[in-house]
């Protein structure tokens, strides 16, 4: 999951404004994950946050801004990993409240658990919660159907079949920044990357033996 952490890494610091104002980015988040009906930093957007998050990275989102709608999504594991999505009760394990972020990991003696997410401290922030307070972890699915792109593509190629290359880089753990469709020095290293571990030719020239190799790897 290096890339929901990569997405939301981006973001700390993302702070409610104090007072009548409010944080155009804070409400993009809302606006841009379907919830038009969100103007204002005020609202708890812990799971508005993730939403984004995961709509950004391909995943599937629970499409809600309250925290336990994320009890609902994906599969529950009981051996989270980093970018895992952890979800807390506040109040009572029975309470409609909660809270929800990316797991990073815990405490050396399991008591705290270290989430990435928003609305924590009113910022995008890393912070430390009760262990004893995860309601469930959940591991998400891609929801983003990938397809492995004609060649042959190139550094200075542009266009969906790039983006798709990167979307796969990406998903693969081939870090080549967010997708945008032009073949740069990032993909092409990227690329060699990829050509390496599956002893292709290392030419950073994505050709018709890669797309074979990338067809495999998509079926994993």
């Amino acid at each position: 999951m290096s890339r929901i952490i990569q997405i939301a890494s981006h973001e700390l610091g993302v702070s409610e404004i104090s007072g009548s104002q409010h944080e155009p980015r804070i409400v993009a988040y809302a606006h841009e994950s379907g919830m038009e009906w969100v103007n204002n930093d005020e609202t708890p957007w812990c799971s508005i946050f993730v939403n984004w998050v995961c709509q950004k990275a391909g995943l599937a989102s629970s499409g809600k801004a309250n925290a336990r709608s994320w009890t609902q999504v994906g599969q529950t594991v009981s051996d989270p990993e980093p970018g895992d999505i952890v979800v807390f009760w506040r109040e009572s394990p029975h309470s409609w409240k909660g809270h929800v972020g990316f797991f990073l990991g815990f405490s050396k003696d399991l008591s705290k658990v270290y989430c990435l997410g928003g609305n924590q401290g009113d910022s995008v922030s890393i912070d430390a919660y009760d262990s004893a307070k995860v309601l469930r972890y959940q591991r998400l699915a891609d929801s983003e159907v990938l397809v492995a792109p004609k060649p042959v593509l190139k550094r200075g190629s542009r266009g969906e079949g790039v983006e798709q290359l990167q979307r796969i880089l990406n998903r693969k753990g081939y870090n080549c920044g967010d997708p945008d469709g032009i073949f740069g020095a990032k993909t092409e290293n990227a690329l060699r990357l990829l050509q390496a571990d599956f002893e292709l030719p290392v030419d950073g020239v994505y050709n018709a033996a890669d797309r074979d190799r990338v067809k495999e790897v998509l079926k994993e």
